[in-house]
């Protein structure tokens, strides 16, 4: 599997193992509708192994540790089922040692998937994989989500209570890190969850450019944040995608909505629109991939190729935006992102997650932009504008360059 790929469970008992060339310790989180969990007894893990539908167990140090889910037994309410891991030893990062999550049919042990998330760094902890529940059907999907505050970060973001207990009075120094709350610390050599810190920050700039590139591997960016498309020194002229996805805020409501790129020349001038009522523009140098209707499923709702080698010089800015054409606000939206990838090999090097909403009809993603000296940077934007249609997305995406 490839991160955002997803497949049906052809079985309704399934084992998830997380193996790593280090121990790890993984859990599962049960959660509703609004991603959360319902209480910390939704939290399986070593100190927790048994829930409602889903186990944990434990590899011992020689095996993998594995979390194992009954589709039938999971209680109503219960939308998704996120697998996630942490290197058992205090601090280690994920760099150098990416896991790989195996999907088996906890029955008879065969192999249904397999996922290895692409180039890890400063990420202590990860949500590897889940299996969620999507129009009656049970299906699993790759995410590799990182985490740079350990298995606390992934508990504080999805509902689990984690307490901080408070520091000494003589020495105001960094408190020993906290346990979910109403689980106890594991006995040695197990160790407890990471403190809640900071966000993952990007990679540095290289030295001398100012700028993020690609040589660390995958970025992923906050708003206005930018990054060039520079790897080894080299700009990167190959074909890209870039994947847009959305999921209903509300459960059951479908959302229609609608990505698009504009193509801008050096005097900000509009050159064309990609949108699902034309799906190739400068000649074939780009493609859309056509309209969801829905947002349903796992992964890029829409997709938009484009082969940078084969770009006119006369295109230098490309702005994405997503549009509601049926009127729908984004406050209704939930998960909205945008992600680069390699074309050829389907490695995500860029993405960005919308974190914030206003209640409009459009929003500029993402823009890139050609440099004199032949490389593009991709800037992330997340720019809210009144408009269902690109068309109306053109003169504000313009002022954006």
């Amino acid at each position: 599997m490839t991160p955002g790929s997803n497949i049906p469970l052809s079985a309704a008992r399934v084992t998830v193992d997380v193996a790593a060339p280090v121990r790890l310790d993984v859990s599962g989180l049960l959660l509703t509708a609004d991603g959360k969990v319902r209480s910390d007894d939704d939290f399986i893990f070593y100190n927790q192994p048994a829930g409602p539908g889903v186990t944990y167990r434990s590899g011992g140090g020689t095996a993998p540790d594995a979390i194992t889910i009954d589709t039938t037994a999971v209680p109503p309410g219960i939308e998704k089922i996120a697998v996630t891991a942490s290197p058992d030893a205090a601090g280690q990062t994920f760099q150098g040692i990416e896991p790989t999550a195996t999907i088996r049919d906890a029955a008879d042990g065969s192999v249904l998937a397999t996922f290895t998330p692409p180039r890890l760094g400063t990420e202590t902890a990860l949500v590897i994989v889940e299996v969620y529940l999507r129009n009656g059907v049970w299906k699993a999907r790759a995410v590799g989500q990182g985490y740079a505050d350990g298995l606390a970060g992934i508990a504080t973001d999805f509902g689990v209570t984690v307490e901080e207990p408070a520091a000494p009075a003589a020495a105001p120094q960094p408190v020993a890190p906290p346990a979910p709350a109403a689980v106890q610390p594991p006995p040695a050599p197990v160790t407890a969850p990471a403190a809640p810190a900071a966000p993952a920050a990007p990679p540095a700039p290289a030295p001398g450019t100012g700028k993020i590139n690609l040589d660390k591997g995958r970025v992923s960016l906050q708003k206005n944040q930018t990054v060039s498309l520079v790897k080894g020194g080299r700009p990167v002229l190959s074909q890209v995608k870039m994947g847009l996805g959305w999921e209903p805020a509300f459960r059951g409501k479908d959302i229609d909505l609608d990505a698009s790129v504009i193509a801008y020349g050096p005097q900000r001038n509009h050159i064309d629109s990609c949108y699902f009522g034309k799906l190739s523009i400068v000649g074939g140098a780009i493609k859309h991939s056509g309209d969801n209707l829905t947002g349903e499923g796992g992964g890029d709702d829409e997709v938009i190729v484009v082969d940078l080698g084969r770009l006119p010089q006369e295109v230098t800015g490309l702005v994405f935006t997503v549009n509601s054409f049926s009127g729908q606000k984004f406050t209704e939206v939930a998960k909205a992102y945008c992600r680069l990838l390699d074309a050829a090999t389907g490695e995500e090097l860029v993405r960005f997650d919308l974190t914030s909403a206003e209640p409009q009809t459009g929003v500029m993603m993402a823009k890139l932009i050609r440099q004199f000296s032949g490389e593009w940077d991709m800037t992330a934007m997340g720019e809210f504008v009144k408009s269902r249609t690109v068309r109306g997305m053109v003169k504000p995406a313009a002022k954006s360059l």
